[in-house]
């Protein structure tokens, strides 16, 4: 896949996606430590959330970092903005501030269910 067809689509999940973690893995089964901390904390803010497994998507994985300008995973974007990885929303869920990072974005963006 074209580099630019591949960095469309990356912009095309985050603006669709208020709350999506680039991740190995899924949630339920995620395939690395980091992407296993990042869901558990995702999963403990009773968050509705997108992911992206990057190991069923090469050309996202290879492409991501360069975009974010982050070289790791999992990383989690919310309203269009990289949050960060597993460091940062670990520490940030210890302060409580991701919780209502997630909770006041959750809220502006009703999912079906809830409407």
């Amino acid at each position: 896949m074209e580099t630019n067809e591949t960095v469309a689509k990356i912009k095309q999940q985050i603006a669709e996606n208020p709350i999506i973690v680039y991740m190995k893995g899924s949630p339920k089964l995620p395939s690395c430590g980091f992407s296993s901390q990042v869901s558990q904390i995702m999963i403990n803010c009773n968050a509705q959330f997108a992911f992206v497994d990057i190991l069923q998507n090469p050309d996202i994985r290879s492409e991501l970092p360069k975009y974010a300008n982050w070289p790791t995973f999992p990383q989690l974007w919310v309203e269009g903005e990289l949050i960060g990885g597993c460091d940062i929303l670990t520490e940030m869920y210890q302060k409580g501030e991701l919780q209502t990072l997630i909770t006041e974005t959750a809220a502006k963006y009703p999912s079906e269910e809830q409407a």
